[in-house]
């Protein structure tokens, strides 16, 4: 009877994915965003959501980006559990702390001698779009707007992209104070190829799986 039960967490169908399934997105999509972050951190850039506002303590402060975005991301996860549900909410939690604790050891595994702030806004945007669509087919996310994102998407329809591009705006608006114009306007690429890429490609009535 055990074993049955063990083999079923393993076992995806067409509308459900397996416990394996929803482990190997959540390392994915943690991966790829830590790379994105990366690419973003290496040219200099901000984020929106709420990397950009762990972007802009970390620089104002001087304090990890990582411990920053863990912080910050603690107030959402009331509204994850309330709306969302506790399936939902243990795996953004896991989400957010692999991707915390990967930013911490990353720069010792990849060096970023120079990424010009163009090309790290179109890579970096694309590659954490990437991150958090795995995340989303998994029903996760990487906290904070994300959540809010999601949740408005499934109350309301308005596409999770779009709303967060909202968000990003009046958050990348903050950063005049800590970057320049020409930085503040390549983030602003970056966040918008992320937000595309979401909108575009994350629509649940595509991808049922839960």
């Amino acid at each position: 009877m055990a074993s049955n039960a063990f083999a079923g967490l393993l076992n995806s169908s067409a509308d459900r994915h397996s416990l394996l399934d929803d482990a190997q997105g959540i390392v994915a999509g943690s991966m790829l965003a830590v790379l994105g972050v990366t690419l973003l951190s290496g040219a200099g850039l901000l984020a929106g959501g709420t990397a950009g506002l762990a972007f802009l303590a970390h620089y104002a402060t001087g304090l990890s980006f990582g411990l920053c975005f863990f912080v910050v991301n603690l107030p959402f996860y009331y509204l994850a559990f309330r709306r969302l549900g506790l399936a939902f909410t243990i795996k953004t939690f896991a989400a957010i702390a692999l991707t915390s604790v990967l930013s911490e050891f990353v720069s010792g595994f990849i060096s970023m001698a120079h990424v010009d702030p163009f090309a790290g806004a179109l890579f970096g945007g694309l590659v954490i779009g990437a991150g958090m669509l795995a995340l989303f087919r998994h029903r996760a996310s990487l906290g904070g707007i994300g959540i809010l994102a999601l949740y408005i998407q499934d109350r309301f329809g308005w596409r999770a992209g779009f709303v967060q591009l909202g968000f990003d705006g009046i958050i990348l608006a903050l950063s005049f104070f800590v970057a320049s114009p020409f930085i503040i306007a390549c983030s602003v690429l970056g966040a918008i190829v992320l937000n595309l890429t979401i909108a575009i490609n994350h629509r649940k009535d595509r991808y049922i799986a839960m």
